[in-house]
């Protein structure tokens, strides 16, 4: 069973900087391409970013230069916002993908509101 836990979400101003984390509970963390993905009220669920195995790395066009992504060896992936907008207020979520068996796992999701 796959378990995804996100934190570091809150409330920062235009231009400030969050750091969210997501911690996996999953048996061999290597092999999962992991992504931050994030939703904004009326719109549908975008992807943010993605990590794969190695350095396959994809970003969206609306936070690329401003956001990075990154994975530690044992279960924790990250992803880094700077230069916060308000258009990038939305619940952030966490996912694994398990290209053996295809399947998708997403954490519960954490609040990320950029406001003045």
């Amino acid at each position: 069973q796959v378990q995804l836990e996100e934190s570091g979400g809150g409330l920062v101003q235009p231009g400030g900087s969050l750091r969210l984390s997501c911690l996996a509970s999953v048996r061999v963390f290597q092999l999962y391409t992991m992504g931050w993905y994030r939703q904004a009220p009326g719109k549908e669920r975008e992807m943010v970013a993605r990590i794969g195995t190695g350095t396959n790395i994809r970003y969206a066009d609306s936070v690329a230069g401003r956001f990075t992504i990154s994975r530690d060896a044992r279960s924790t992936t990250y992803l880094q916002m700077n230069n916060l907008k308000p258009e990038d207020t939305a619940v952030y979520y966490c996912n694994a993908f398990d290209p053996y068996t295809q399947r998708n796992y997403w954490g519960r999701g954490t609040q990320v509101t950029v406001s003045s």
